[in-house]
C-alpha cells in the first residue's frame, strides 16, 4: 500500500572510536550491514545534490573543526556537491581584544570601522588557512585516509554596505549584493569544496564585512540548493519557542516557521531563537526546498541530520502545506476514492460512506489541485494515552514523493497536541514501512481494551506502536 520513499531513515549513531576497536566478528554483521543498508537510500537519493553549509565561528573556537571536515569529507565522497561558509564573529572579537580596541554592535548587527575591517581579514585568512589545511589531512585510521578534497575560494560575491539605519553608519558591513552561482557551480561540478569567507566586494574593490548567515542564505537561494544547513551554538527550534525545556522540534513547516517568527521578537543575538529561524524562512521562500540548524555541540551532527530519520536539530520544510490539513465534509468523496482500490485489494479493511463521514474529524489529507492524495485518520484513546492511525494511503501515483512521511508527521502532532505518548497502527502488508520510521511491533495484547474488543483475530494484523517518550 505504502511505497513512500523516506525522507529520513533511522540508524545507529556512527561509531566512536572504542566501538572502532572492537573484534569484527562483534562488530559485522549485527551492526555494520544493518545500518549500512538502512542509509542506503540516502545515498543514492542525494548523489549529486548541493548543500550551502554555514559553520558558525564558534564551533571553530569549540575545537570542533578537524571532526567536522571529517564529516563533510564524508559527504562529499557520497557524491554531495558541498558549499561551505564559515563565520568568524568569535575570532574577530579576540582579535579586537588584542588590540584593545571596543566592539560595537547595532540590532544585532556588527558596526565594522577601520580597525574592526582589519581583524575581520585577519581572522577570515587564519581561518581560511585552518580550513584548507583540515580538508588536507590524510591520516590513516582517520575518515580522511584516501580522501582527495579540493578546496577552491574566491571573490564569488558582490556586496553592497548597509549604509546607515536609524542614524547608525555601519561603516564598513555589508549585504549581499550577487552570487556568481555560475562559477560556484563550475567549481563543484568539477568535484571541489567552495570555501566562502564572510567578505563581499564591491565593484569598486571595497570590502566589506558580512555575516555567515546571510552568505550561505544567499548563495543557498542563487543556487536553488537541496539544502541548507547551518551547524550552530543552538540545538534548533523547541516546540514552545519560549521554553528551552520543550523538546526540539525536529520539522517544521514553512507555514508554521513563518508564524512562530512573526509572533517571535526581533533577534539581537545568534542564540536567539529568530535568530537562524529567519534565515532558515527566507532560504525556503527562496526556493531552497530545506533548511536546517543543527548543534555542533554534538558529534556528527551533520550525519545524524542527514541520514537518520528524526536527526537532530530543527528542519524548516517548504511543502507547501496549504496543501496538508485536516479534512472536511467535502473531502468524503474523495477519500472514499483514494481507498476503494486497496479495500478492494484486501489490503485496508472496508470503511463505510457513513462511517467515513461520521469520523471526518479524525482525519488528516493531503491534497493537490483539487485531488485528494493521500489520507490518514486518528482515533485517540486518551484513557490508554495513545491513538491509532489508520487508513493511512498514498495514491499510486505520487508515491514515492514523500507524501506519507508528511501525513505521518502531522498525525504524530496532532497526537503529541492531545497529551497522548504514542501512536499504533495494524497492518497486514505495510511492516517495514513502519519500521523504518520509529514503529516496533507489540503483541496484539498491548491494544487498549476498548480496542482490542474491536481486534480481528482472523486478519491477524500486526500491531506496531510509535512511542514519543525520550
Amino acid at each position: 500500500m505504502l511505497c513512500v520513499a523516506p525522507r529520513r531513515v533511522k540508524i545507529p549513531l556512527r561509531h566512536n572510536h572504542a566501538a572502532m576497536n572492537l573484534p569484527t566478528s562483534f562488530v559485522f554483521p549485527h551492526t555494520f550491514v544493518p545500518w549500512f543498508r538502512a542509509v542506503a537510500p540516502y545515498i543514492h537519493a542525494y548523489r549529486g545534490k548541493t548543500f550551502v553549509v554555514g559553520l558558525a565561528g564558534e564551533a571553530i573556537a569549540a575545537g570542533k573543526l578537524s571532526a567536522f571536515v571529517q564529516d563533510l569529507s564524508i559527504l562529499h565522497a557520497m557524491g554531495i556537491r558541498i558549499v561551505l561558509a564559515h563565520g568568524f564573529r568569535p575570532q574577530v572579537t579576540e582579535q579586537l581584544r588584542a588590540k584593545g580596541h571596543p566592539e560595537r554592535f547595532s540590532n544585532g548587527m556588527r558596526i565594522t570601522d577601520a580597525v574592526t575591517l582589519d581583524c575581520a581579514q585577519e581572522a577570515a585568512g587564519q581561518l581560511r588557512f585552518e580550513i584548507e589545511a583540515a580538508f588536507s589531512q590524510g591520516l590513516p585510521n582517520t575518515p580522511m585516509a584516501n580522501a582527495t578534497v579540493r578546496v577552491i575560494s574566491g571573490n564569488f560575491l558582490t556586496a553592497r554596505p548597509v549604509g546607515i539605519v536609524d542614524g547608525v553608519d555601519f561603516g564598513h558591513s555589508g549585504l549581499v549584493r550577487k552570487v556568481d552561482s555560475a562559477a560556484i557551480r563550475r567549481a563543484i561540478d568539477s568535484g571541489a569544496v567552495v570555501l566562502l569567507s564572510p567578505f563581499g566586494f564591491s565593484p569598486t574593490g571595497e570590502a566589506f564585512n558580512l555575516t555567515m548567515e546571510e552568505v550561505a542564505t544567499s548563495t543557498a537561494i542563487a543556487l536553488q540548493a537541496d539544502k541548507l544547513l547551518f551547524l550552530t551554538e543552538v540545538p534548533g527550534v523547541h516546540e514552545q519557542a519560549g521554553d528551552p525545556e520543550s523538546p526540539i522540534d525536529t520539522e517544521l513547516a514553512l507555514a508554521e516557521a513563518e508564524r512562530m517568527l512573526a509572533a517571535l521578537p526581533a533577534p539581537t543575538r545568534p542564540t536567539d531563537v529568530a535568530f537562524y529561524l529567519r534565515h532558515c524562512v527566507k532560504a525556503c521562500r527562496g526556493g531552497v526546498e530545506r533548511s536546517h540548524i543543527l548543534p555542533f555541540s554534538s558529534d556528527g551532527a551533520l550525519l545524524m541530520e542527514v541520514y537518520t530519520h528524526d536527526g537532530i536539530g530543527t528542519m524548516v520544510v517548504d511543502e507547501k502545506l496549504e496543501s496538508l490539513r485536516e479534512a472536511t465534509a467535502d473531502d468524503v468523496g474523495g477519500i472514499l476514492q483514494l481507498i476503494e482500490p486497496f479495500e478492494r485489494d484486501g489490503t485496508m479493511v472496508r470503511r463505510e460512506r457513513t462511517e467515513i463521514e461520521r469520523d471526518i474529524g479524525n482525519y488528516t489529507v493531503i491534497e493537490h489541485d483539487g485531488v485528494i492524495f493521500g489520507c490518514a485518520a486518528l482515533y485517540p484513546y486518551p484513557e490508554a494515552g495513545t491513538a491509532e492511525m489508520a487508513a493511512l494511503t498514498v495514491s499510486p501515483q505520487v508515491q514515492a514523493q514523500g507524501d506519507g512521511e508528511r501525513i505521518l508527521k502531522r498525525v504524530e502532532q496532532r497526537a503529541r497536541a492531545m497529551g497522548l505518548d504514542s501512536i499504533f497502527v495494524l497492518t497486514t502488508r505495510t511492516m517495514h514501512w513502519f519500521i523504518k520510521r520509529g514503529f516496533m511491533q507489540v503483541d496484539p495484547e498491548w491494544l487498549p481494551e476498548a480496542r482490542k474488543r474491536k481486534y480481528n483475530w482472523d486478519r491477524r494484523s500486526q500491531v506496531m506502536v510509535k512511542s514519543f517518550k525520550k
